[in-house]
């Protein structure tokens, strides 16, 4: 018996949509960083692109547990000696923009090479409930339902 292998012809994307008011930020981020990346389904290949188009509405609206709102810090560097830069989760939650929470989140979920940037791509997150992938019809998912852990009441 020989392993299947998938070829990129025959792999289907699919689009799905997840309203992430009240979800928690990191169960939120690996069940979207296993479907980008394919491996719940069957024809699974580590290194074909063979995941789903996710789109994520009402990003801005996300749950973080614990005190992480103030202790989670995302730090960047501008270039110049001294340039580190610190921003605390909630800041960049009530800031312009607020959907780069659950991107860095999913983003660092999925592997940092070529195919990871590949498959990052399908990942299309909105703040607000309106997005404009509406001619790709997608299923909408509910996360929130699955277990009772994903979702905080507000």
């Amino acid at each position: 018996m020989k392993t299947y292998s998938a070829k990129p012809a025959e792999i289907d994307h699919g689009w799905y949509v997840i309203d992430a008011e009240n979800l928690v930020l990191g169960r939120l981020a690996s069940f979207v960083a296993m479907r980008l990346r394919g491996k719940h389904k069957s024809t699974y290949t580590p290194h074909i692109d063979c995941g789903d188009n996710i789109v994520i509405v009402n990003a801005e609206k996300v749950a973080l547990t614990g005190n992480k709102l103030a202790d989670k810090i995302y730090y960047h560097h501008t270039g110049h000696p001294g340039g580190i830069k610190a921003i605390t989760a909630g800041k960049v939650l009530a800031g312009k923009h607020p959907e780069r929470v659950v991107i860095k989140a999913v983003e660092r979920m999925i592997s940092r090479n070529p195919l990871g940037r590949q498959q990052m791509r399908k990942l299309h997150v909105y703040v607000g409930p309106e997005h404009k992938h509406e001619a790709q019809k997608p299923e909408a998912i509910d996360f929130g339902v699955m277990n009772s852990k994903n979702k905080r009441s507000a």
